[in-house]
């Protein structure tokens, strides 16, 4: 998944972003820092930059280029690989939106500069695949990629801040066992590479569905979406090296539980509040309730 890749660069400039926390009005206007916007425009730059060099030159390595194409694969393991790129667009693009804010930018070119970030950093990406053999360029990832920015954008013009968080979390799927490394082998692969283990969730505040002040600001209630059972793209293989695949049915899962706004905690202490802000895209682990499209319901005790 190349827009993750992306993202564990682009992430390290988040700590810009939050060096502000929520307690700051996004509707007063900040003081411009130059030396600060230097540093984010220059950061960004140099991040794209090398995500673009490893993409052509450790990534398409030895893969042969060919005229461009398209490539359909709106349907590829069910929809997850596209939450996943709405997920990234969306993180690119609130850690761009919240970084120039940090600049002392208005909040209009923040959205303009900011916060369209994660689309425009993904689709020459995705103009790239379109020139190498096993790829091609894919209009539903192109969707998903504004998707994920639109969110960021749309909820600063509707309600100034992100009232819903977009989150992901990750547990080993036990599929992975099963596939000779087909879905990785170490941790870091089948973060990249087994779509079983992802689970996406959309985050929002339990007291802006229930209107009560003994809700505190921080408990979220949380709807998340995830797959399993796969073992390809669009149909499941039957051999991988010299191991057979056992059959196994595919299958959506949707989930619901609790989690926490960590943005809304606040501390005497800045380094933690901080910490807080940064913790933004985490689900916390907490007991779930699953609907599925194979036996109906499953109940877990804590789900990660």
């Amino acid at each position: 998944m190349k827009s993750l890749i992306t993202l564990l660069l682009l992430i390290l400039i988040g700590r810009f972003g939050f060096a502000q926390t929520d307690s700051t009005s996004q509707t007063t206007a900040p003081t411009f820092h130059k030396g600060r916007f230097a540093a984010v425009v220059a950061t960004e730059a140099a991040l794209y930059a090398g995500t673009m060099s490893y993409l052509n030159f450790i990534w398409y390595k030895g893969v042969q280029r060919v005229p461009f194409e398209f490539y359909a694969d709106g349907k590829g393991y069910l929809q997850v690989d596209k939450f996943g790129h709405a997920y990234g667009s969306y993180l690119e693009s609130y850690i761009g939106y919240r970084a120039m804010r940090w600049s002392g930018a208005s909040k209009k070119k923040a959205l303009v500069y900011g916060g369209t970030l994660g689309f425009f950093l993904q689709s020459p990406i995705e103009i790239i695949d379109g020139f190498y053999e096993g790829w091609g360029f894919s209009w539903t990832d192109m969707v998903a990629n504004a998707v994920g920015s639109s969110l960021v954008i749309g909820q600063e013009l509707l309600f100034d801040e992100q009232i819903m968080k977009y989150k992901f979390s990750f547990r080993r799927s036990p599929y992975s066992k099963q596939a000779n490394g087909y879905l990785g082998t170490t941790f870091a692969g089948q973060i990249l590479q087994d779509y079983n283990a992802h689970t996406y969730w959309f985050s929002i505040g339990l007291n802006r569905i229930i209107r009560s002040e003994r809700i505190p600001d921080w408990l979220n209630v949380a709807v998340g979406y995830g797959a399993n059972g796969m073992f390809g793209e669009f149909e499941n293989i039957k051999r991988w090296g010299n191991v057979v695949i056992p059959p196994t049915q595919r299958y959506r899962q949707f989930l619901f539980s609790l989690d926490i706004d960590w943005t809304k905690i606040k501390t005497k202490n800045r380094f933690l509040n901080q910490v807080f802000q940064s913790m933004f895209m985490i689900k916390l682990p907490f007991p779930a309730l699953e609907i599925n499209t194979k036996n109906g319901f499953r109940v877990y005790g804590i789900y990660y």
